[in-house]
């Protein structure tokens, strides 16, 4: 151990975790250094984040346009509670494809009187209190103290689905073939709920977020501090997400990452992302090297995955 470190590195890092350690080649350091100087960890910003609803029982929760649209035919008072729902597989580097699937969102945190919706509540009937109780009994829901008829979890925080939000899937999946496609965090309006296999944030500079989370640098921070799964997943979970360290800067250079991300959010352009990635790279004060390096290992972890 001692000659490969004399050989390829110079520097021990202990996790604060004190479960594994890495050793750092001088140049590596560097980088680690300035971006825990200057970053300030996601979770720490002026924003909200939180995980998407979990129903239970997708299979009666999540309708089509077809189901939705019935549903309010016998009873208007049912687009109460029907939202439009946004999945994992919907979410795309800077935008989404919304499939036109609906929530039917009775969040317990909400005390909905299901009888005060009639078709929604014979709809989920003929799945079966027994299937749609939260019991914990064999055939039904895990056991909660929420009603039949209600999600699994409260979702207190079910107003800030009406706000603008960034959104991203908690299992990123990253395609062999096209490996560029990676991180992807979207921009999602006031009018769209997210299913819990996304996670999401609300609260202040979004777009200047994103941009820092949808970057070049972005994709080296998460494939060295995010488990690579054998299929080429991504294990974007919220307490590892949040810890990414992102530069406090002044206004106006948060203005510019702001205007290249709302050009790239209205369309992808190559020249646009090569721009912003240059910018992000100057908030972190990393030298031509280090971006070299930077590069040099997300090239290295590229393959790593594409052999997968």
């Amino acid at each position: 151990m001692t000659d490969y470190i004399r050989q390829h590195g110079d520097s021990i890092s202990f996790p604060a975790n004190g479960q594994s350690w890495v050793i750092l080649s001088d140049i590596e350091r560097r980088i680690k250094e300035k971006i825990e100087k200057i970053g300030k960890p996601l979770k720490d910003w002026d924003i909200n984040i939180y995980r998407g609803i979990l129903t239970g029982c997708n299979e009666a929760f999540i309708i089509d346009k077809q189901k939705r649209d019935e549903l309010i035919k016998k009873d208007v008072r049912s687009a109460e509670i029907i939202r439009s729902i946004l999945r994992g597989r919907d979410i795309k580097r800077y935008g989404y494809e919304y499939a036109e699937k609906y929530i039917i969102a009775t969040f317990p945190s909400r005390k909905y009187d299901i009888d005060d919706f009639p078709a929604i509540r014979d709809y989920l009937l003929k799945y079966g209190k027994q299937k749609l109780e939260q019991s914990g009994k064999p055939g039904a829901r895990k056991k909660t103290t929420h009603k039949w008829f209600e999600t699994q979890d409260p979702i207190a925080y079910w107003d800030d689905f009406s706000k603008q939000k960034i959104t991203w899937a908690r299992l990123m999946r990253i395609s062999k073939s096209d490996v560029t496609d990676f991180p992807r965090f979207s921009f999602v309006p006031k009018e769209y709920y997210l299913l819990d296999s996304l996670c999401f944030f609300t609260g202040n500079d979004l777009l200047y977020l994103q941009g820092i989370l949808n970057s070049e640098f972005a994709i080296y921070y998460f494939f060295n501090n995010i488990a690579i799964l054998d299929d080429g997943g991504m294990q974007m979970r919220q307490q590892f997400v949040e810890l990414m360290p992102i530069p406090y800067v002044d206004k106006i250079k948060k203005q510019n990452i702001t205007e290249l991300v709302k050009l790239l959010n209205r369309k992808v352009n190559d020249q646009i992302e090569s721009e912003l990635n240059n910018v992000v790279y100057s908030l972190y004060n990393f030298d031509q090297d280090e971006i070299l390096q930077i590069r040099s290992n997300i090239q290295e972890k590229t393959a790593l995955i594409m052999g997968k």
